[in-house]
């Protein structure tokens, strides 16, 4: 049977890790754009989700099939990606977005990022740069604007839980990416991407009963700011440029970053999203969302240019020798001795 074992990739490092981000962000963003026009031709939000999520899953089967060993190698790390990192954000962001405003879920989905700054810490007592930490905030900052969380401000209890419910589902994307390629078996990212998205297509095809959808809908034609197009276009871009290049640059992208500087990086979502909504859907930009766009650029770009929580702590851990120092030039060493192997 074939192991499943790191791919060969490109040249490594935050550089990398950097590009591999912004073309997750990128992708994500796009998803709402295009699964728009197919849910006003009539096809309901939660059919469009199991659409997008399934031909995802059927695109990556090849990928599943060469690492089925995974299955055995790391059966709850998958199971676990799938269901939080796939099945749980969207579950969640739907059922949240019923209840309350679609820029307040928003909003609360993306701290996901201080959150995993919080895990990372606090759970798992690992260092934090200053920089993710200042990114995070300010990002979230940007982020209020962007969806111009005033204009829609209201509280129902159970609505905001499930978009918390959401925001702790994408802590569990990045944490469980990074720990794919950790510890005694390693498993590939483009087997926890495939596999994840093959669970959460079962699990959400429980939940959305694809079978009572009107499915003739992606034969006729849909309209997108005024121009008429085949259904099946956004449905392609949905399901193979915002899923599939979106869940296998992100999760490879991790391991290049850390999580929280990637998690930071990953609001750039929100801010593509809104950009592709104003040019394609004619949804226009105010002010506000602007100047939040650029708020976000600015967290991501403190984030990932920040030196590595490692080095920092190396910098203020005392004489050499120390007990602080030598614990992070072991952090600082096991990194760079991962990147050289391409991990």
């Amino acid at each position: 049977m074939h192991r499943s074992t790191a791919s060969p990739t490109l040249p490594t490092g935050r550089t990398l890790g950097l590009s591999l981000a912004l073309v997750s962000a990128f992708a994500f963003g796009g998803s709402g754009t295009a699964a728009k026009p197919l849910i006003e031709a009539g096809l309901s939000p939660l059919h469009v989700v199991w659409l997008r999520v399934t031909g995802a899953a059927v695109a990556l089967l090849p990928i599943a099939y060469r690492h089925r060993d995974a299955v055995l190698r790391r059966p709850g790390l998958l199971i676990g990606f799938g269901l939080l990192a796939v099945a749980g954000v969207q579950a969640c962001y739907f059922a949240a977005i019923s209840r309350i405003p679609v820029g307040v879920a928003l909003l609360i989905e993306y701290l996901g990022p201080p959150l995993l700054i919080g895990y990372v810490k606090f759970v798992q007592r690992k260092p934090i740069s200053r920089g993710a930490a200042i990114g995070a905030g300010v990002a979230v900052a940007g982020l209020a604007c962007v969806v111009e969380v005033w204009n829609g401000l209201s509280f129902d209890a159970l609505g905001v839980l499930f978009a918390l419910g959401a925001a702790c589902c994408q802590v569990g994307y990045f944490v469980l990416a990074d720990a794919g390629r950790r510890g005694e078996r390693p498993v590939d990212p483009l087997a926890v991407s495939a596999f994840g998205l093959l669970i959460g297509a079962v699990l959400l095809t429980v939940f959305t009963r694809p079978w009572q959808a009107d499915w003739s809908t992606l034969g006729g034609s849909v309209v997108m700011n005024g121009h008429t197009l085949p259904a099946l276009l956004p449905a392609a871009w949905m399901i193979l440029i915002a899923t599939v290049l979106a869940y296998l640059t992100g999760v490879i992208a991790v391991g290049h970053l850390s999580p929280p500087v990637a998690g930071v990086v990953a609001n750039l979502e929100a801010v593509v999203a809104t950009v592709l909504a104003w040019v394609l859907l004619g949804e226009h930009l105010g002010l506000p969302q602007i100047a939040g766009g650029l708020l976000v650029l600015t967290g991501a770009f403190a984030a990932q240019t920040g030196k590595p929580a490692a080095a920092e702590a190396a910098e203020a851990g005392g004489a050499p020798g120390s007990p602080e120092r030598v614990t992070a030039e072991r952090q600082v060493s096991g990194r760079t001795s991962r990147t050289s192997r391409g991990d």
